[in-house]
């Protein structure tokens, strides 16, 4: 029975969205919205969170130290089926299991309207070192709360799912972590360029705290010409330590490539380590003798361990205009890695309107970037000039073509492309390889490329990486 009168508002649906219309109101509008503040501070009061939640200038971080229990609870929280708070547990007693889950969600949205907060309302003028490490801090915990490792979608340091928040691998956000990671780039980028960063790497303190990303790298990079004295100093230190941070992370991915196949014409050296146990076993079952129970061995067999000597060579062109950072940061990495393979041969050029053969310096990828002038043109026909000649035993040779194919002369290097395929080289046209996986590629060269039969290689760089170990092993 009911009386005709309309049900009462549920409270835990008005304090959400009290919640939310706050998140609106600051992220649209950077004056404050007095009975918005007072009703969300009354909120998150109540349900026993700190009122630093609702504090513009608190980070994530100094939260989650002085009150550490709710670390966990940023872990995973935008994630499908994420529970947040203990009242997701227990709730309160005589609730039903509807109110307790409502209970929740307004945790939660206080919790993520702080992050959200964080990272997408930078403000504008002048950034500090300080505020620019307090935002790149925030923007991997939503990271960290998409279920993603910090970096991940900014395409930085890292690389990989964590299994945050209870999930074995990376929630399946697939409609937003590609529209998120450009975006939180570009909030990157744009905090860099508002920095005064020539005065900041002059003042070793103020240099000290700046975080290494690939936005602030491009910057160095492209402004290294104009450093001198200390503050070129602390340019390099910062380009290595991003360097070294990148290196770890794709050398995991590297490091078990088994490079050159077994040479069986080679007899197996008869020394212990090499001792195949299961096959000796096996080859001399006939000699078991069931009365003494006893297994004679006439011949032991041993494991083939030298590969073949004839080396692989791996020619990495990589185009250095200014749409293409993210891979050339990447790739040279990269290639230096691979050069530290044994029977390896690998070759590095750069490109815009002119080539540069870094070969000599790509052990070392910290000089090679030193040595690279980001910006200007395409012309491909360049690089090609310097890759053909290096091309000794087409069959023996791969070649990883980055940039994104928007050319000067299309079809003349197109041809010689298509003259590379058929000779038996193994070419590789790659579209991006960005952490984040995401890049524009010129429609003209996608379509010649699928109809050559070598398609353009687009996506995380973990694609290339599994691409050159299948061609090297």
């Amino acid at each position: 029975m009911t009386d005709g009168t309309a049900p009462a508002a549920d409270p835990h649906d008005n304090r959400r969205q009290a919640l939310y219309w706050r998140l609106l109101a600051r992220l649209f509008d950077h004056e404050e919205q007095a009975a918005l503040e007072s009703a969300s501070l009354a909120v998150v009061e109540d349900i026993g969170l700190p009122s630093a939640l609702l504090d513009p200038q608190a980070s994530v971080d100094s939260i989650v130290q002085r009150h550490p229990e709710l670390a966990a609870e940023f872990d995973g929280l935008m994630t499908p089926g994420s529970g947040s708070g203990p009242e997701s547990e227990s709730g309160a007693e005589g609730e039903g299991d509807g109110d307790r889950d409502r209970a929740a969600e307004v945790r939660r949205a206080a919790l993520v309207s702080k992050v959200l907060l964080n990272v997408f309302a930078s403000g504008s003028g002048t950034v500090t070192a300080g505020q620019l490490a307090r935002w790149q801090s925030d923007a991997g915990w939503l990271e960290r709360a998409l279920g993603c490792k910090p970096g991940d979608l900014r395409g930085g340091r890292a690389a990989g799912p964590t299994g945050t928040g209870g999930q074995g691998t990376t929630p399946d956000l697939s409609r937003l972590i590609p529209a998120i990671g450009p975006e939180l780039g570009a909030i990157e980028a744009d905090l860099v360029k508002r920095m005064q960063l020539r005065e900041v790497l002059a003042d070793p303190e103020l240099a000290a705290q700046l975080t290494p990303s690939m936005s602030l790298i491009e910057q160095l990079l492209r402004d290294k010409n104009n450093l001198s004295g200390v503050a070129l100093a602390n340019a390099k230190a910062l380009i290595r330590r991003f360097v070294d941070e990148v290196a770890r992370v794709l050398r995991t991915q590297v490091e078990k490539t088994s490079v050159g196949a077994l040479d069986r014409s080679v007899p197996p050296k008869r020394v212990f380590r090499n001792l195949d146990l299961d096959r000796t076993i096996w080859k001399n079952l006939t000699n078991w003798s069931p009365e003494e129970e006893r297994l004679y061995v006439d011949r032991l067999y041993y494991r083939h361990t030298a590969r073949r000597t004839t080396p692989q060579r791996l020619i990495v062109v990589v185009d250095q205009s200014g749409s293409m950072v993210d891979s050339m940061v990447n790739c040279t990495i990269l290639a230096s890695i691979f050069a530290g393979l044994p029977k390896v041969d690998v070759h590095l050029i750069a490109y815009d309107t002119q080539a540069l053969d870094l070969t000599p310096w790509v052990h070392d990828p910290f000089e090679t970037l030193l040595r690279t002038n980001l910006g200007g043109g395409t012309d491909g026909t360049v690089a090609m000039a310097l890759a053909q000649p290096k091309i000794a035993e087409p069959r023996n040779t791969v070649v990883v073509w980055i940039s994104d194919f928007y050319e000067w002369r299309t079809e003349q290097l197109f041809a010689s492309m298509a003259a590379l395929h058929r000779s038996g080289t193994k070419f590789i046209p790659v579209g991006s390889v960005t952490s984040s996986g995401r890049g524009s590629v010129n429609p003209w060269f996608r379509e010649r490329f699928k109809d050559l039969g070598t398609p353009v290689l687009s996506g995380h760089i973990r694609k290339l990486v599994h691409e050159l170990k299948t061609f090297l092993a």
